[in-house]
């Protein structure tokens, strides 16, 4: 189903704390209902955030709960902002204006998320067809990342998004024709505790879907597509996610999985799943 992935494609969708400035510590709004340290407005800095924008309490926030600090991922966008755009300053510097960085990290979130799901299309053999077009794409997303703030905060973010559905929806049609799914089609998109346990779930079109607490322990997920899928405490253990597509490492940071939960080669094991 993919191509062996080429060398750094994902370095820069790659979270690198030690090259951000805490950006996703300050710039978002977070609560404590949904696992963060307190009920904290967009622009305030946490509570646990040091002057070097280091976490003072990132070695132990699975001892504290923090499932939500645990599993956010910002696909490269903190560090890209911080030595692309701003060329190594932070917000505390007083030529930069805080709340236009926190906008422009927002916008390359999102282009960044955009990024991550045209990357592994180009690696995706049954649209091979397309390659040309989806590597422009990616081209043309890149150059927008590298722009001057100001340039950022003009994009047609919407226009951005919509162009890349429509690519990421004629490579899951490619995909959908290649595999082979064994079961029917799944009609709905509320899968929240359903126990799929040992099921082969090759080609099923899970993008969108609910699938909060639901078992999957040891399923096939080959061709399957979970694009924007809620994975939260989905039990993923002895699953394989191998030739799943559209699938990011924050969804897998949510989800429960083991030492024997096979993944793609671009996500990484959560530390909690090897114990």
């Amino acid at each position: 189903m993919h191509n062996e992935i080429k060398t750094d494609q994902y370095r820069e969708l790659t979270i690198d704390c030690e090259n951000c400035c805490g950006l996703c510590c300050v710039a978002l709004y977070f609560s404590k209902s949904e696992g963060f340290p307190e009920n904290k407005r967009a622009g305030k800095p946490c509570v646990n955030l040091q002057k070097n924008f280091r976490c003072r309490v990132h070695t132990e926030l699975e001892k504290r709960k923090l499932k939500g600090c645990m599993a956010y991922d910002c696909f490269g966008a903190g560090q890209k902002v911080t030595q692309t755009v701003y060329h190594g300053k932070s917000w505390q510097d007083k030529d930069v204006k805080p709340d236009e960085m926190y906008r422009v990290f927002l916008a390359v979130y999102q282009l960044h998320q955009m990024l991550w799901y045209l990357n592994e299309a180009a690696l995706l053999i049954p649209a091979a067809d397309i390659d040309g077009v989806i590597e422009s794409a990616i081209q043309d997303l890149n150059r927008l990342t590298r722009q001057t703030p100001e340039a950022l905060l003009k994009l047609d973010l919407e226009a951005c998004r919509e162009k890349t559905n429509r690519l990421l929806k004629e490579v899951w049609h490619r995909v959908q024709n290649t595999v082979k799914s064994t079961v029917e089609p799944q009609k709905s998109v509320d899968f929240i505790g359903k126990d799929f346990k040992k099921a082969v779930l090759d080609g099923q079109d899970f993008s969108m879907s609910l699938l909060i607490a639901a078992n999957l322990e040891g399923c096939s997920l080959g061709g399957a597509n979970l694009l924007g899928a809620d994975l939260r405490d989905a039990n993923l253990k002895n699953a394989d996610l191998r030739e799943s597509i559209f699938l990011t490492q924050a969804q897998v940071n949510t989800a429960k999985g083991n030492a024997y939960t096979k993944l793609p080669e671009f996500i990484t094991c959560p530390k909690t799943w090897r114990k």
